[in-house]
């Protein structure tokens, strides 16, 4: 496949999910729109900022070097269209999140990672498949695993957050039987 093909089908691909996901989280948000204003819990627990940085470095400097590097600089434009398509994605994913978490403040708020992060699984391994098994590109394909298993941990922390974000309540009694 070309690049303009290539391109092109991401462009669409990304399109379809964004309508869709856009149009879901819209759904839920008029379903929920009387519930009450929803806001993040407080205070973040302590080890919220170690994830967050990890994520931050891990998730978002290190391919953005990586795309400058090796996309823009030394002109893979595989790597480029792959990471490209990654930014743009992330970059959708944290416009939703301020968009229902600090202008509309719905609950649907909380739902944005559990439709943008499967997808952003789909994409790295997209990516690993568009980059082939070319041996100069052999350390992108580590980046892009190694980022598959940065997101996929922090999809699993996101559910365990779950409780917390819906401020479920927790037993007084820590010992309670499960009988």
């Amino acid at each position: 496949m070309n690049f303009f093909d290539l391109n092109l089908y991401l462009f669409l691909e990304n399109l379809l999910f964004f309508l869709v996901a856009t149009a879901f989280l819209v759904v839920v948000g008029w379903a929920w729109r009387n519930a009450k204003p929803f806001s993040l819990p407080t205070p973040l627990p302590g080890w919220f900022k170690i994830w967050f940085g990890t994520v931050q470095v891990l998730g978002v400097l290190v391919p953005l070097v990586v795309m400058l590097l090796w996309g823009v600089f030394w002109g893979y434009t595989s790597v480029l269209t792959v990471l490209g398509w990654y930014f743009v994605m992330l970059g959708l994913q944290i416009l939703s999140e301020i968009v229902t978490l600090r202008q509309i403040q719905n609950v649907v708020w909380v739902m944005v990672p559990y439709l943008y992060l499967p997808y952003r699984f789909w994409q790295l391994y997209e990516g690993l498949k568009i980059l082939g098994s070319t041996n100069e590109l052999l350390w992108i394909r580590y980046l892009l695993i190694l980022e598959i298993v940065l997101w996929v941990g922090n999809y699993a922390l996101d559910l365990s957050q779950l409780p917390r974000l819906l401020r479920w309540e927790l037993s007084e009694n820590p010992d309670m039987n499960m009988n």
